[in-house]
């Protein structure tokens, strides 16, 4: 009898531990491609602000389908950093505009990809002119920061990109 009740737990245990190898091996592992992301490039221009995006592709490299639920642009340039330029960033999907500022969840098969679209709006302050204001910029990081469910629990993941003044003062002359 205690043979038998042996057999039985150990038969279940592998049971239990073959589904969970099984499903332990077919996750979703969203991957931002920041080294083939798109150079910036002027979206909206005025006399006091530009618009400026860059497209970075997120690759499904796991096994299951992925959704990103929710994206948000945040530039990092505090006034203590720069107080010469207002900073204001968004998260779209490429191809999918909207002016409301939400970003509508998209699902990446397994082995696919997705592009999404950072937007990056400067205005200048303090009576200055665009140009005068780029004068004086600084580096600063752009955060692509994206909330992605699976088979995994969902959680939040952050893309980074910098963008330099180099960059901006050469998009603003152009």
């Amino acid at each position: 009898m205690l043979t038998i009740f042996v057999g039985l737990i150990s038969a279940i245990l592998t049971i239990i531990l073959i589904t969970w190898l099984y499903l332990k091996g077919r996750q979703e592992k969203v991957v931002p491609k920041l080294e083939s992301r798109t150079p910036f490039k002027i979206e909206h221009r005025d006399e006091k602000s530009v618009t400026i995006s860059t497209t970075i592709e997120f690759r499904n490299e796991g096994t299951q389908s992925a959704m990103i639920v929710d994206a948000i642009c945040h530039p990092l340039l505090p006034f203590e950093q720069y107080d010469g330029m207002d900073v204001r960033g968004k998260a779209e999907r490429e191809g999918v505009l909207r002016e409301d500022d939400y970003f509508e969840a998209l699902v990446i098969e397994h082995q696919q990809s997705a592009f999404l679209v950072a937007k990056v709006t400067l205005t200048a302050r303090k009576n200055l002119s665009l140009e005068e204001a780029a004068a004086h910029m600084v580096d600063f990081p752009v955060e692509f920061i994206y909330r992605e469910v699976g088979r995994n629990p969902m959680r939040w993941s952050i893309a980074r990109v910098i963008l330099t003044a180099e960059e901006l003062n050469r998009l603003i002359k152009e």
